[in-house]
């Protein structure tokens, strides 16, 4: 078979996925580009305020993300219910899923209070961690609004309605986008409020996505009727268990994900307000890119799922594997951008020329991991339509805690190699959970054949 011949087969399910995954992408488009606009509006305040949002930051986003992998497991669920034509069924889960992410907003935030509470003793300079608790303390309030927000979007996405999550999520994204400006340097007659600003912009907008998405379903008739099937009755111990036993592995990945680089972020503290600040630009362009192919990973769970739901086990297959080459195509393309305008891109955060030197290094490899980042996240959403949630687990346990902290330490304390050695460590537990996950999706595609 031809290489022409082989790509034509593709081109109905690049349609399909693309269909699916573009207002995803562009609504995690938005969301990068808000922490984008954060860490270019507080650098501008100085290096210290840019250290201190990249350390609250760091440390916000491990109980974050593990919350957001905890709801995106009613994805697949509802996705299957909702192939095979169970809406009632897809509706209890819904409902069951509200009820479980708000329980899991207020426990995660409990904790994460706690936590804040000994930021001072985690080897930050003195200047920088008072500011970073202020900006991750009112950040844990955001908590219950981004899950109720992601109990709605997780069940649009389920049913595969992308569109509605992506107009509110870019609205929101604009409005946090103004709010930063109004808060951070004290426009329209606000006070100047600096990093806490940020975090205050951030609340708010989250606060109007949620309420925004509620309203929704009340003035869609077609989303209404959904709320029909609601009830006393509905709330079920086995169904939260359901979302439990799909969700918790799927938060523990995304958990140890970022507890690896969050630990690192902590490490490249170790070596001053210079390295933090330059490790924040180039994680915000790696989340930048990250996100985008999130969104396509998020279009694979729900087309996987789906074909599953109908049991058309071969156009599950191609549906997996032609996020894939999309996945590379994109890569290519942010490896090319980040790698020949790292520089340009460097100056648009900081004028502080020993930040400039060190981020456009670690700029160029974020460009060089871009394939083996965007494959390793498609794979895994892949897998999450198939339900297969703990193997991805353990190759995070794998890689991105034993292979990353090891590597990191060994490059940047070892070998003095600083906030690069941190970066180095990153590239390779990324290929290294790309070729892990890879082999794992091949694997589980033929036993369902």
């Amino acid at each position: 078979m031809s290489f022409v011949t082989y790509v034509k087969g593709y081109i109905p399910f690049y349609r399909r996925n693309l269909k699916i995954a573009l207002p995803v992408m562009f609504a995690q488009l938005g969301q990068a580009i808000v922490m984008l606009a954060d860490t270019v509006m507080v650098g501008h305040l100085g290096t210290v305020e840019l250290a201190a949002v990249s350390f609250g930051s760091s440390v916000f986003m491990i109980g974050f993300l593990f919350a957001l992998g905890l709801s995106i497991g009613a994805t697949p669920l509802i996705g299957k219910e909702y192939a095979a034509g169970g809406h009632r069924r897809s509706a209890i889960i819904f409902q069951n899923s509200i009820l479980f992410d708000l329980g899991v907003s207020l426990l995660l935030g409990g904790i994460m209070w706690g936590v804040s509470c000994f930021m001072d003793r985690m080897g930050q300079p003195d200047e920088v961690w008072p500011l970073a608790q202020v900006y991750f303390r009112i950040s844990v309030y955001t908590l219950p609004f981004v899950l109720l927000f992601q109990s709605f979007r997780q069940f649009m996405e389920g049913i595969g309605n992308t569109k509605y999550a992506m107009v509110i999520t870019l609205v929101g994204n604009l409005l946090n986008i103004f709010l930063n400006w109004v808060l951070i340097f004290g426009k329209l007659g606000c006070p100047m409020l600096g990093v806490a600003g940020a975090a205050y912009a951030t609340l708010i907008a989250r606060i109007l996505m949620s309420i925004a998405f509620v309203v929704l379903f009340f003035v869609k008739r077609p989303l209404i009727r959904y709320f029909y099937f609601f009830g006393k009755k509905s709330f079920s111990r086995r169904e939260i268990k359901g979302l439990a036993y799909v969700g918790i592995p799927i938060g523990s990945q995304m958990l140890l994900e970022t507890l690896g680089m969050s630990l690192s972020s902590i490490m490249v503290g170790w070596f001053g307000a210079v390295a933090l600040a330059s490790h924040q630009i180039a994680m915000n362009l790696s989340s930048l890119t990250f996100m985008i192919s999130s969104g396509l990973a998020s279009a694979t769970t729900i087309r996987v799922s789906h074909q599953i739901g109908v049991k058309d086990f071969k156009s599950m297959r191609k549906a997996g594997i032609a996020s894939t080459h999309l996945s590379l195509v994109f890569s290519c393309v942010c490896a090319i951008i980040l790698f020949f305008f790292r520089v340009q891109i460097a100056s648009a955060f900081s004028v502080d020329p020993e930040v400039l030197e060190l981020s456009s290094l670690l700029i160029a490899i974020v460009a060089i991991y871009q394939f083996g980042d965007g494959f390793q996240v498609v794979s895994i959403g892949a897998l999450r339509g198939m339900s297969d949630v703990y193997a991805p687990m353990v190759v995070a346990i794998v890689c991105y805690l034993i292979v990353n902290l090891s590597m990191a330490y060994l490059l940047a304390v070892i070998f003095s190699w600083g906030a690069v050695g941190v970066w180095i460590a990153f590239m390779i537990e990324l290929y290294l959970a790309a070729i892990l996950l890879g082999l794992r999706f091949r694997h589980k595609t033929k036993l369902y054949r």
